[in-house]
């Protein structure tokens, strides 16, 4: 009977400690056996190569990038970066290119895929220690807007 007297019986409560203490074993030895580079990702390199934009700013994998920097009428953008390393960087994305038709200020953008690789890097003048990418090559995947190559290849200056 139980305590409350009520004629009821109580049936003793089962160990519960040997199940639980199961299961934290498994994890411990899960945890042990998973390999070392699955359980933390290597760290970043804290001073990767970087590509400077019109306003001397460094940019590591920029979403957008103008090139065009004295009117705006050129930019990257919608870069998608498959590689980021020491040599060289590779993206897809799309140039907007304004066709300055009859004249810029009343030209209409258009926008040609292309696949965007920086290479080329050199110690950044201004910020010893770092490095810069100097030269930028866009293969349009379509069509490429008059009078520009399919491919073409520009130093970057800034």
């Amino acid at each position: 009977m139980d305590a409350s007297g009520d004629g009821r019986r109580v049936r003793p409560a089962r160990p519960r400690g040997r199940k639980a203490g199961l299961l934290c074993a498994a994890a411990a030895l899960a945890a042990v056996a998973a390999p070392a580079a699955a359980q933390a990702p290597a760290p970043a390199d804290p001073y990767p190569v970087v590509v400077v934009d019109c306003f001397s700013a460094a940019q590591v994998q920029p979403e957008e990038y103008v090139l065009a920097c004295g009117d705006g009428n050129n930019r990257l953008v919608g870069l998608h970066w498959d590689s980021w390393g020491a040599a060289t960087a590779t993206a897809t994305g799309t140039d907007m290119v304004n066709d300055c038709r009859p004249y810029c200020a009343a030209g209409r953008f258009r926008a040609y895929p292309v696949t965007v690789t920086l290479s080329d890097p050199r110690p950044w003048p201004t910020h010893p220690g770092v490095q810069r990418f100097t030269v930028i090559r866009l293969l349009y995947t379509h069509t490429a807007p008059a009078p520009v190559h399919k491919d073409v290849t520009y130093k970057l200056v800034w």
